[in-house]
């Protein structure tokens, strides 16, 4: 740790405490549901757990993506996604409340519906219990064999300064990127759309992955906005950087936007009676308001506020803009996740959403901890990147006047 890092130090303490904190009592308060009702427990322990585990995937992919394309907006980053990659392990072991309630949680993995459900039992070569439990190994393994190399090459950058590193590390995550979109795509296909083992589509993963993505940019902007309050940042943020990530945050939106309305144009205008009912689910009744509410304030209301150069440049500004995308990520993830576990209830024009306790009190917790371990990782290495000649050529407009 730097000296810049100990002047840090407190409040990242602070911080990491509370979440500490916050995490543990509403995971005992989550731990509850278990008991009193079981198959609520692990609906909203699943919702929790997808939205969490964006975080962790979308740092690796965003790490990855700087290595391949470069930017300064990822050098003053890139300890904050290295953290993030650090908490897959974690991830991994709160991943065991999933796979002891799958049989709550899918059809496919009750033995009295896959035997008597022909769509259910032509897909069983895939959708079965131990092969279900391989593949998360196996995404698993990938995710943290990627974070390991990634963080011992930075490693090894700050102490030897090697520029040749950069290069290796582009040589690596090129790649990378490609194994990344199959493993995350085939996450979500086996932890998410197999809710619904009657409908699928192909694009589906990447739309989710996509948007997880899109969560990390958020994240990382309101901390880098928090951090750029106080050395080390204060000393090398500029504007610059905020307006790069801006513009990021804005083209992952587009792109959000356009693989979600291609599955909705591709799935509507076929009319297919095993596809329609996925988006019937989610139009009608009460998920079609909060269908609404994401129209607006998942794409419309980001999109016109982030073409503004003003906003962008301003960090207050765009940090309230990912304050709101991180909740409306959540919000998104519920939409997604929940109806799924409500597919025989009419008719649909009636249905309302279900909010339960749990789906409050599970992510709180889940984020809780997960925001407490990732502070442990961020205060391991020097917040900022040591002997890094890109962060060494930055231009010295400072932020720290407008914050």
């Amino acid at each position: 740790m730097t000296a810049t890092d100990a002047m840090l130090g407190p409040r990242l303490d602070r911080v990491q405490r509370l979440a500490l904190m916050v995490g543990v009592v509403f995971l005992l308060i989550t731990a509850i549901g278990l008991f009193l009702d079981p198959g609520q427990f692990f609906r909203s322990y699943l919702f929790a757990y997808i939205y969490t585990l964006g975080l962790s995937i979308g740092c690796l992919g965003i790490l990855l993506l700087h290595n391949v394309v470069g930017g300064r907006w990822g050098v003053v980053s890139r300890r904050l996604l290295e953290s993030g990659t650090r908490t897959f392990p974690l991830m991994a072991v709160l991943l065991i409340p999933v796979l002891v309630g799958m049989s709550s949680l899918y059809l496919w993995a009750r033995p009295e519906i896959a035997e008597h459900d022909a769509a259910i039992k032509w897909k069983a070569g895939y959708l079965n219990v131990p092969f279900f439990i391989v593949r998360m190994v196996l995404y698993f393994a990938i995710w943290i064999g990627y974070a390991w190399i990634l963080n011992r090459k930075s490693q090894e950058q700050d102490r030897t300064g090697d520029p040749g590193l950069v290069v290796r590390l582009r040589q690596i995550s090129a790649p990378g990127l490609i194994v990344f979109t199959l493993a995350g795509t085939f996450a979500f296909f086996d932890l998410i759309m197999s809710l619904e083992p009657h409908w699928y589509s192909t694009i589906y993963g990447a739309m989710f992955l996509i948007g997880e993505m899109l969560e990390t940019f958020a994240f990382i902007i309101a901390l880098l906005v928090l951090l750029s309050k106080r050395p080390p940042f204060s000393e090398i943020l500029t504007q610059r950087h905020f307006h790069d990530l801006g513009n990021l945050m804005l083209a992952f939106t587009i792109l959000w936007a356009y693989l979600s309305f291609s599955q909705f144009l591709i799935i509507w205008s076929g009319n297919l009676p095993e596809e329609i009912p996925w988006y019937m689910r989610r139009l009608s009744g009460g998920w079609g308001v909060i269908a609404v509410l994401l129209l607006l304030f998942h794409f419309i209301a980001p999109f016109l506020i982030l073409l503004s150069r003003i906003v962008k440049k301003n960090p207050n500004m765009l940090y309230k803009v990912a304050i709101g995308m991180i909740l409306v990520r959540l919000v998104d993830v519920y939409w997604i996740v929940e109806p799924a576990f409500y597919q025989d209830e009419f008719p649909l024009h009636k249905q309302v959403f279900q909010l339960h306790w749990l789906d409050v009190a599970a992510p709180i917790g889940l984020f809780g901890l997960w925001l407490a371990y990732y502070i442990w990782q961020l205060k391991r290495y020097p917040i900022v990147p040591v002997n890094d000649v890109r962060l060494m050529e930055e231009p010295k407009q400072m932020v720290g006047g407008l914050l």
